[in-house]
């Protein structure tokens, strides 16, 4: 668990990272440089789950001998799959990376909700939807892995 007192805002307990694949982890299906090595410094502090579409079929093989639960969802509201899967995680426990339209909802009702801009650009309502917006996951990583920097963004 990561626990995150901020001033003037709440005290963060987070137990899970949910992340986005396409578009925040990979781009065009292929892992960016330096997301394993950050994901592998966090995960004796969170349980990593990975949700997906899976758009390029890559994401098995990028993910191979990773510890991180892998789900595939549905083309069809994946949006609300999302959410329905941090519901039952627990949101309040939750930090969720992401930055399409499918990935608003989680982001919002997350404990706390990372938008990053990379390659594919982010939706607008998922911007919107963030307590956080970075310029790349990795960045975004660090944020968790270096909380007085989350401390200093969100604090009253």
């Amino acid at each position: 668990m990561i626990e995150i007192a901020v001033p003037g805002h709440k005290t963060l307990k987070l137990k899970y990272i949910v992340l986005d694949y396409n578009g925040t982890m990979a781009v065009d299906g292929r892992l960016i440089d330096g997301v394993k090595e950050r994901l592998a410094e966090l995960s004796d502090k969170l349980a990593i789950h990975v949700l997906t579409a899976d758009t390029f079929g890559k994401v098995r093989s990028a993910l191979e001998g990773f510890a991180a639960e892998l789900s595939i969802l549905p083309l069809e509201k994946q949006d609300v799959g999302k959410l329905n899967y941090i519901q039952k995680l627990g949101a309040e426990f939750a930090v969720c990376i992401g930055n399409g339209r499918n990935d608003r909802l989680m982001i919002a009702t997350a404990a706390l909700g990372i938008t990053v801009v990379q390659e594919e650009g982010a939706a607008f309502e998922t911007l919107k939807a963030a307590d956080v917006v970075c310029t790349g996951i990795v960045p975004a990583l660090e944020l968790l892995l270096n909380p007085l920097r989350l401390v200093a963004t969100l604090r009253c």
